[in-house]
């Protein structure tokens, strides 16, 4: 029983349980997808039956990582699957622990409001935001949002943490980023401003069918 619910692995050379952070990150891309897709379904066609089913999965989902065992998640046995080449990135399971135990809270929260009462309003909205921002800095960029607050509630430190970034080190040339680049990309976002405010009335304008297609499907209709 003690294999079954268990949380992290224990690897030779770490003295903590841990866990595989490219497979987190692999299934935090396949939720995160999951979620936008939902999301962007309710806010094109008003219709939440989607976004039902993948509150329900995501809830299934990280209920089983927290209370029986990550080994036993279907996403992370898909991102599993999906990285199996790659060589293991080893991250302390316990930080990860507290960050899904606040993903339990949201899913609940989201099931009891969406599902249970059939309702939705700003609370619904704003943690679906949160889901989406947490997931796709986990997978985007290797952040874990949740296990920042990990070292705030219990006054210790972190270990093994994704990038070693729990450990104080000087960054290496590569890794620093000139006044340039910084004015780079703050002239990068002027020029979109600028794009906006120029062609706003020329792309608001609907494109035509160039080659005609649609417009000689309706003829082909009517006959």
């Amino acid at each position: 029983m003690k294999k079954v619910f268990k949380f992290g692995e224990d690897v030779e050379g770490y003295s903590i349980p841990v866990l595989n952070e490219r497979e987190i990150r692999a299934a935090a891309g396949i939720l995160f997808v999951m979620m936008f897709l939902s999301i962007l379904v309710v806010i094109l066609k008003q219709d939440f039956t989607m976004l039902k089913y993948a509150v329900m999965i995501f809830m299934t989902d990280i209920v089983v990582r927290v209370f029986i065992n990550p080994r036993f998640s279907p996403s992370l046995i898909i991102g599993r699957l999906i990285v199996s080449n790659q060589t293991p990135e080893y991250v302390g399971a316990q930080q990860k622990k507290f960050a899904w135990y606040i993903g339990v809270a949201l899913a609940l929260i989201m099931f009891v409001l969406l599902i249970a009462v059939n309702s939705y309003s700003p609370i619904t909205g704003i943690i679906c935001l949160i889901c989406l921002i947490f997931l796709f800095f986990e997978s985007a960029f290797g952040i874990c949002l949740g296990c920042k607050f990990y070292s705030l509630v219990y006054r210790e430190k972190a270990q093994y943490c994704p990038g070693e970034v729990c450990d104080v080190k000087s960054k290496q040339d590569i890794q620093k980023t000139t006044w340039p680049q910084i004015l780079i990309v703050l002239g990068f976002i002027a020029f979109i401003v600028l794009l906006v405010v120029l062609f706003k009335d020329t792309f608001s304008i609907p494109p035509y069918d160039l080659f005609g297609l649609e417009t000689a499907g309706e003829v082909s209709d009517v006959k």
